[in-house]
C-alpha cells in the first residue's frame, strides 16, 4: 500500500477540476507542483473535502452532513476510514513543522511517511520510499523554492516529483481539512496514553464546521474547538474490556485540566506555544469504543455546545 501514490491520484483529480473547485496550480523554480487551495485563492467546500482526503492518503472518506441539534447550527464534517492507522497516523497527523525564511507550515499527508523523521513512525512501524511524494501544508503563505527543495530532499524525491497542497486556516478549505481530523486526534490521544493502535479496526468521526475566521489565529481557535468540544468519534476495536474501562475515560478532551475554555484563550495563556498546552486536551469531545471482542460499547466524554458558541461568536 503506497500512501503517496494513492494521494497523488487524488491530487490529479483535484487539478483536473481546478477551475470548478477554485484552486490554482503553480510550479516552483524546480518544478515542484503547488496546489493553492486557500492561501491566495478562494477554494471552497469541495476543495477542502478533497484536501482532507489527500491528507488521509485516500484511505478515508470525507463528506458533509446537516447540523446536529445537540451541537449547534453548524454543518457537520464527517470522516470515516477502515485503515485508521495508515490513514490518520502515517499520513493525516500534522506532525511535521516546516520552516524557512519568513515561512512556517504544519506539514501533513503521506510525505511524512517518506520522511519518517517522527518518533511516531517507530511505534506504528510504517515508512515508505516513494517515487513521488505528496504533502499538505497548513500555512498562510505558499512555500518558496528553497522550502520545496528542502522538503523534496527530506522525503527522498526530486523536486519535480513533489506535490504540495496549501491552505491557510482562515479559509473554507483550510477549515474543512482541520475539522476532518476528529478520528486522527482520537487515535493520537490513544497512542499517547498507551493503547495499541494496531487493535483499532475502523473509525468514524463528526465535528461541526465553524464560521471561517478573518485571521488565522482565530481560525486555529475555532477549528480546534470544533473537535475539542463538538467532535464525536466512534472506533471499532479489539481489546480486553479491562483496558477499555481503565484507559477509555482518558481519551476525550475532558480528561484535560484545560478543558472547558475556548482554545484561543488556552493558546494565549500558553504564550501561543502549542507545546505548553496540556497534551491531554487534544482529542474529541466524545469517544465511543465498540469492542469487537465483547460486543460492548462504551461512551466517554461530553459535548460542550456552550463553549462552541463562545468560540464561534468571537
Amino acid at each position: 500500500m503506497d500512501l503517496n501514490e494513492l494521494a497523488l491520484t487524488r491530487c490529479d483529480e483535484l487539478v483536473d477540476l481546478a477551475i470548478e473547485l477554485r484552486v490554482v496550480v503553480t510550479r516552483s523554480a524546480d518544478n515542484t507542483r503547488i496546489i493553492d487551495c486557500g492561501v491566495h485563492t478562494e477554494g471552497g467546500l469541495e476543495a477542502g473535502r478533497v484536501l482532507a482526503e489527500v491528507c488521509l492518503a485516500s484511505l478515508g472518506r470525507v463528506h458533509f452532513a446537516p447540523p446536529r441539534s445537540e451541537v449547534g447550527p453548524w454543518p457537520t464534517v464527517v470522516v470515516s476510514t477502515d485503515q485508521p492507522v495508515a490513514a490518520c497516523m502515517a499520513s493525516q497527523y500534522a506532525g511535521w513543522q516546516i520552516t524557512g525564511e519568513k515561512f512556517f507550515a504544519m506539514g501533513s499527508g503521506p510525505m511524512r511517511a517518506a520522511a519518517g523523521n517522527e518518533e511516531l513512525f517507530n511505534a506504528i512501524g510504517y515508512r515508505e520510499s516513494p517515487v513521488s511524494a505528496v504533502g499538505v501544508l497548513e500555512t498562510a503563505k505558499l512555500p518558496p523554492d528553497e522550502v520545496c527543495r528542502k522538503i523534496a530532499a527530506d522525503v527522498g524525491v526530486e523536486p519535480h516529483d513533489l506535490t504540495l497542497l496549501a491552505a491557510r486556516t482562515a479559509s473554507l478549505a483550510g477549515s474543512v481539512q482541520v475539522v476532518a481530523r476528529s478520528v486522527e486526534t482520537a487515535l493520537h490521544k490513544m497512542h499517547e496514553i498507551g493503547f495499541d493502535l494496531a487493535r483499532v479496526v475502523s473509525g468514524f468521526g463528526l465535528a461541526p464546521l465553524p464560521p471561517v475566521a478573518v485571521d488565522d489565529l482565530t481560525g486555529i481557535g475555532r477549528t480546534n474547538d470544533a473537535v475539542l468540544y463538538g467532535g464525536e468519534v466512534t472506533l471499532w476495536v479489539r481489546y480486553e474490556e479491562e483496558i477499555v474501562e481503565r484507559l477509555g475515560p482518558n481519551i476525550p478532551s475532558s480528561a484535560s485540566s484545560d478543558h472547558g475554555r475556548p482554545f484561543g484563550e488556552i493558546f494565549e495563556s500558553a504564550g501561543r506555544d502549542f507545546y505548553q498546552i496540556d497534551p491531554l486536551l487534544f482529542s474529541p469531545a466524545v469517544v465511543t469504543l465498540v469492542n469487537l471482542e465483547t460486543g460492548r460499547s462504551r461512551r466517554f466524554g461530553e459535548l460542550r455546545p456552550d463553549v462552541l458558541q463562545r468560540s464561534f461568536d468571537t
